[in-house]
């Protein structure tokens, strides 16, 4: 868990967007002039958002650490993957504290996991969809 929190918040969004699916095209002429980078999503839909440099075109990618709703995506994708993992995972980047697959969880901490905020969302859907154990 230390290496996702020692992540930025733009390098959270790269690799978890990487893992979602998203990619960048690099367009690349004999003139520098017409050399630029542009995202692609995980349906192959280009953005027509042309960049100087890849680190631009990333930054095009959703933000999962502070758009709830991008956080959600992630969310989904990670409970999609291994449900009981994303909230082992959760638990562990919220408490710093691992659980077995034997603890239950109390409605307050459901409720806690129902509100986090966007970056402990992404973290542990970083885990999972990354397949990080502690």
């Amino acid at each position: 868990m230390t290496q996702v929190k020692e992540m930025t918040n733009p390098e959270l969004n790269r690799a978890l967007a990487e893992l979602m699916g998203y990619s960048i095209y690099h367009y690349d002429k004999d003139v520098e002039e017409n050399c630029y980078y542009m995202l692609v999503d995980p349906t192959g839909d280009y953005q027509q958002l042309d960049r100087k440099t890849e680190a631009e075109a990333w930054a095009d990618a959703p933000d999962y650490c502070t758009d709830p709703a991008a956080s959600l995506e992630v969310q989904t994708a990670a409970i999609a993957k291994d449900k009981e993992a994303y909230i082992r995972n959760w638990l562990l980047c919220k408490y710093g504290k691992s659980i077995t697959y034997y603890t239950s969880v109390s409605l307050p901490v459901a409720a806690e996991i129902a509100d986090s905020n966007p970056r402990e969302r992404s973290e542990a859907a970083y885990m999972v969809l990354s397949q990080v154990r502690e």
